[in-house]
């Protein structure tokens, strides 16, 4: 058991067999080659997204503070609405009832109205 089995193989076998490893050598360089260049490639794309985030990040801090002042004046806005609202609300209630109050006078004094006229005579 302690002889080596490469004694037993041809030297043409060998020679294929070592070919074979510098190709399999040979592929794994340009394997390792392409990572490194997808490594670097990767590497500038994050550089490039750090800078587009430094650049823009002021700016989305900038509209999420006008967009705070938007919801806020909507908020105030919204109070003051319904406010106005109900006071308008209020007003029409009110004209509802003088408007009865006028009309209940109305009839009162067309009905006296008709009391004192004279009443044709057929």
């Amino acid at each position: 058991m302690s002889e080596d089995p490469t004694q037993s193989l041809s030297q043409d076998g060998l020679r294929q067999i070592l070919a074979r490893l510098d190709s399999i050598d040979s592929r794994l360089s340009n394997v390792e080659n392409r990572l490194s260049n997808v490594e670097g490639r990767l590497s500038a794309l994050e550089d490039k997204v750090d800078r587009r985030l430094q650049e823009t990040r002021p700016i989305w801090e900038q509209v999420l503070v006008r967009l705070e002042g938007v919801e806020n004046r909507m908020g105030t806005l919204e109070s003051e609405l319904r406010t106005g609202l109900r006071r308008i609300e209020r007003q029409i209630e009110t004209l509802a009832k003088d408007v009865l109050e006028v009309r209940g006078d109305q009839r009162d004094l067309e009905k006296r109205l008709d009391e004192l006229e004279p009443k044709p005579t057929q």
